[in-house]
């Protein structure tokens, strides 16, 4: 579990040398690992590494529901009726674009939590832009469960015996 820092690409490897999340974890194991899912090099937070392709493929897929909950900042107090837009559901370019809970996490308006089951590209991004605001932070704080709760930003640390059992439990 990576608490990723931000100028971070979520690839294995990468042609023009960029930073790669792989450089954060690369003593974690002696298993190749790879990440599950992606966060765009500017989002922070939970990203899970795994060896299992089965259980990253079970993850990964929408059928599983597998819930993301993102804290984000954006540029301009949001309105009610935008806020509701968001609740109901956004169409974007491809397709309908839903969202299981929001939340505002403080009283300026400009910082929200949103939960999500969906797992398009940039779709959090999206969503906030569709409707005129700029997402300037976006920080994924539970994936699947795991939070990156006492986890600095930029370290990484085991699964618990516990999450791991909860992981293969949720992907039977």
């Amino acid at each position: 579990l990576l608490n990723k820092p931000k100028n971070f690409i979520t690839t294995t490897d990468d042609p023009e040398e960029r930073n790669t999340v792989m450089q954060l974890v690369s003593n974690a194991c002696k298993e190749r690992i790879y990440p599950v899912g992606r966060l765009d090099r500017n989002t922070t937070g939970l990203l899970l590494f795994t060896n299992d392709g089965e259980l990253a493929d079970k993850l990964a897929h929408p059928s599983n529901n597998v819930k993301k909950l993102y804290q984000v900042y954006i540029d301009q107090p949001i309105k009610d009726e935008d806020f509701h837009k968001i609740q109901e559901g956004v169409r974007l370019e491809d397709g309908p674009a839903t969202v299981d809970e929001i939340g505002l996490v403080n009283d300026s308006r400009t910082n929200l939590g949103l939960q999500i089951h969906i797992g398009r590209n940039r779709i959090v991004r999206r969503i906030f832009e569709h409707l005129g605001y700029k997402v300037v932070r976006l920080d994924r704080v539970m994936y699947a469960g795991l939070t990156k709760k006492d986890l600095p930003r930029g370290h990484w640390r085991h699964l618990t015996e516990q999450e791991v059992i909860q992981l293969r439990h949720f992907s039977k």
